[in-house]
């Protein structure tokens, strides 16, 4: 195959076929992550500042090795949800429970529901925001994928690696498990953040850094899988109805 060049000549196909890699190559960088990203799952993100025992004010006397805040997604099939999803070892302790929106309003939340096994908490506000959108598939290996949470507690922000790998299980972290594995930077405060595709759709809820030494990332982190969420929310809801459905 030839075609005309610019100077009435002739391209080769070589030169075709490379015109026609670099258009691919623009495609492909359009789908991967960036602010589009953050713009589609960020709104559905907030931070969870838990009061501890003994403590009269949130993100305070979390017990050591555990942060004192997290983060949750809010969730449900409509427009508007009133509920939202964390790691049940967020709020475990807690006494009383905030979260904090992305222009420091803060608003009362109550937890519905806990499911221990799997370390997913169902929590519930008067503030109504726009649920994530779920990814039902399965994300594929080596695709990109991005962490938005409260590292450190210093509010939301959003880290980008890769899948590392799928259906992990018998890490350690929860009697039942299914995660999804991957290298985004996750720091202490990120528990119950959300895990997205570069659609910024939920491929997990992120739960587990796994580390040796030091609460800090080492690369290896742990997302409740999208299907396991689902799992745990039905079980919850044949006795909390008031838990919107996830499918």
């Amino acid at each position: 195959m030839t075609v005309a060049g610019p100077g009435g000549g002739v391209l080769p196909r070589i030169a075709m076929m490379a015109v026609l890699a670099c258009a691919l190559l623009t495609n492909m960088a359009r789908a991967d992550h960036g602010p589009a990203t953050w713009s589609a799952a960020a709104p559905s993100v907030v931070v969870i500042e838990p009061t501890w025992p003994g403590y009269n004010r949130p993100g305070f006397g979390a017990p050591p090795g555990t942060a004192p805040a997290g983060t949750g997604i809010f969730i449900g099939t409509g427009d508007r949800s009133n509920h939202l999803v964390t790691a049940a070892h967020v709020i475990a302790r807690a006494t009383e429970i905030e979260i904090v929106t992305e222009d420091g309003m803060r608003h009362a939340a109550a937890v519905i529901a806990v499911d221990n096994q799997r370390d997913i908490a169902i929590l519930e506000t008067k503030l109504k925001r726009r649920p994530i959108t779920l990814r039902l598939t399965d994300p594929a290996i080596g695709e990109h994928g991005c962490a938005i949470g409260n590292s450190f507690g210093l509010g939301l922000s959003i880290s980008c690696g890769v899948v590392s790998a799928i259906h992990r299980k018998e890490v350690g972290f929860n009697p039942i498990e299914d995660f999804v594995q991957t290298d985004a930077a996750i720091n202490p405060g990120g528990s119950g953040g959300a895990l997205v595709d570069a659609d910024g759709r939920l491929i997990g809820m992120i739960d587990g850094i796994f580390t040796k030494e030091a609460d800090i990332d080492a690369g290896v982190n742990f997302a409740v899988s999208v299907p396991l969420l689902i799992e745990g929310a039905e079980l919850l809801r044949r006795s909390h109805p008031q838990i919107p459905a996830l499918k």
